[in-house]
């Protein structure tokens, strides 16, 4: 998809928002944001981007008409993006932010659309919820809430675990996640940059919600290392943060996405994303 060529600014340069910077200074695009440490703020400097450092206090003035794009996890008292620069949220082309799938808590495995009600079962997605109603109670024309389940993606894949001697196939019956791979969220949030001004809920997921099990399989089978066992979830060492994730139990649609953008990811399934990183090694 073709984007106009604009400005963009990131408040936080994480793993995703740093990618679709990228592509968009490839673009043309003037790019500007924030990162915590000053090393890091000066090598993205050095690659073009306006990096400025930014402890989660304090003010931010981003460039006028510029898109914003939202990444840093929330807290306690709200979005550390929105008490920096909120009140210029007029300002801006338009805002997009980065939220969760977890907001709509567990559904047993069925279907969340992009209009179910969110219904937070957690403090942190307790926490995105009241971020969210932030920056859709800006004065901004438009508000992008864009809800990502799980990312994977280079270095950051059940390929890297498998290496690492970490990977676990946790079974529990009937879980299934969705997931996404990053060069897809790259992708829906260029379109969602070209899309016409509105305040909308987008869901940037794959077509596959899958049990997770079956991922660290797959890729076992690709890299020719033994599968490893079975692991019972209620016997498996997992740390409090991975097992509240198994706790919720639902599959996310795209489809009014898709409709919306015109959107498709290029990785449908996790097959397909896992495929294409391995082949990105081997080149």
């Amino acid at each position: 998809m073709t984007v106009p060529k604009d400005s963009l600014f990131c408040f936080g340069l994480g793993y995703s928002a740093l990618r679709l910077a990228e592509a968009c200074r490839t673009a043309g695009w003037q790019v500007g944001g924030t990162v915590r440490g000053a090393a890091k703020a000066s090598a993205l400097r050095e690659q073009a981007i306006d990096a400025l450092v930014f402890d989660g206090t304090g003010e931010i003035v981003p460039p006028e008409g510029a898109h914003w794009l939202i990444s840093i996890p929330p807290g306690e008292t709200g979005c550390p993006g929105f008490h920096a620069a909120g009140r210029y949220a007029g300002t801006a082309a338009s805002i997009t932010y980065l939220s969760t799938t977890g907001v709509y808590g567990d559904l047993g495995g069925n279907w969340a659309f992009e209009w179910s009600p969110v219904n937070p079962q957690s403090s942190r997605a307790a926490q995105r919820v009241r971020a969210e109603a932030e920056w859709l109670g800006s004065a901004a024309k438009t508000v992008n809430i864009v809800r990502l389940p799980g990312i994977y993606g280079p270095g950051r894949s059940a390929f890297d675990r498998l290496r690492g001697g970490t990977a676990q196939r946790v079974v529990k019956p009937g879980q299934v996640f969705s997931r996404i791979h990053v060069d897809d969220i790259v992708s829906g949030l260029q379109a969602t940059l070209a899309a016409p001004p509105a305040r909308r809920a987008l869901h940037l997921v794959d077509d596959e919600p899958a049990p997770p099990q079956d991922v660290i399989t797959y890729a076992a089978e690709r890299l020719h290392l033994p599968v490893p066992p079975d692991v019972d979830f209620d016997t498996a060492e997992l740390s409090a943060m991975a097992r509240s994730f198994y706790s919720e139990c639902k599959r996310i649609s795209n489809a009014q996405t898709k409709s919306v953008l015109g959107w498709r990811p290029a990785y449908p399934t996790y097959r397909e994303g896992l495929d294409a990183i391995l082949n990105a090694e081997a080149s």
